[in-house]
């Protein structure tokens, strides 16, 4: 009988190994176990996918693609009039009140890099791609590579300790590490603003998170 056509096994494949890995853990992940999340023989798994590593980075490749394109969304919204902690703030309280399970999925992900030498250059260019964004829209390279670092290390604390989550805390805080830059981002100088508003109004304090992404 002739191989059936099947020119979307490859992304199934992924789709798979992302659900695996948000069921089970990184410890869960096996070509079998994707093989059989994503209803393909094992032989196919291994045809597309040689090493787990390999289905790894395409896991994680894809998970940044959505992270990226939401922190993106946000950054087109800034407000430059308005400070640069007040907005953090909101964007990580809307973050962790949204969908936890993708927050804890897209953080397996990413920590999956500890242990697999091969995820790292792709944990990083995700990292990279919003510092570049969000550099590019304030005109501050080293502002934005704060921002990320906070907001990145914020969330992972959140989703790993469950801790209640503080906006008037969080907002001084980032303040704190910004100095100067934590004032209204119009100091960076003019940008357009497009896209979706990262300012939808006061942000009430949050209990224990839910998340849902970025970049």
């Amino acid at each position: 009988m002739p191989r059936r056509y099947d020119p979307d096994r490859r992304q199934r494949i992924i789709d798979a190994a992302i659900k695996v890995v948000g069921e089970r853990g990184i410890a869960g992940l096996s070509h079998r176990a994707v093989a059989a999340a994503a209803d393909v023989p094992l032989g196919s798994t291994t045809y597309h996918f040689a090493t787990l590593d390999d289905l790894l980075v395409a896991a994680l490749r894809q998970s940044n693609t959505g992270c990226v394109a939401d922190f993106a969304r946000w950054v087109e919204g800034l407000d430059l009039t308005v400070p640069l902690a007040d907005q953090v703030a909101r964007l990580i309280a809307d973050t962790l009140a949204g969908d936890r399970s993708r927050v804890e999925l897209e953080y397996e992900l990413y920590l999956a890099a500890l242990r697999h030498e091969a995820v790292r250059p792709i944990a990083a260019e995700c990292l990279d791609e919003m510092v570049a964004l969000l550099g590019r829209r304030l005109g501050d390279t080293a502002t934005a590579r704060a921002v990320v670092a906070f907001y990145d290390g914020l969330l992972l604390q959140h989703v790993l300790t469950g801790q209640p989550f503080h906006v008037a805390t969080v907002r001084e805080g980032l303040a704190g590490v910004l100095g100067a830059a934590g004032g209204p981002a119009e100091a960076a100088g003019p940008a357009p603003r497009s896209g979706r508003s990262g300012d939808r109004g006061p942000t009430h304090e949050t209990g224990s998170p839910r998340r849902a992404g970025s970049g």
